[in-house]
């Protein structure tokens, strides 16, 4: 199976587990980590511009990473999983919990 299929797998288990737990629209929060690279953290921080979001950020303890967390109100599972591929698709290197 390739990375694409795991992914999609991926996004639709998270869809299921999102309409399962939430009654939508809900607060979401995002979690990513990235390299503490300024144009990467502002490259995530776009996505999510003029959207309401509370971002906060957090470097590692080396200064190595950071973490960035976006709590928004989203309207439903499928607009959850649209930012999430946006991001992943923007920001090289990006892990998302």
């Amino acid at each position: 199976m390739d990375n694409n299929s795991n992914s999609e797998a991926f996004y639709e288990k998270l869809k299921g587990q999102l309409y399962e737990t939430n009654s939508w629209p809900a607060e979401y929060l995002y979690k990513f980590i990235v390299k503490s690279d300024i144009k990467k953290i502002a490259a995530i921080e776009a996505i999510f511009d003029n959207m309401g979001a509370v971002i906060n950020t957090v470097e590692s303890k080396n200064g190595k990473y950071t973490s960035v967390s976006v709590n928004l109100l989203m309207r439903s599972p499928n607009a959850v999983i649209d930012k999430y591929k946006e991001v992943a698709e923007k920001v090289e290197g990006v892990i998302s919990l």
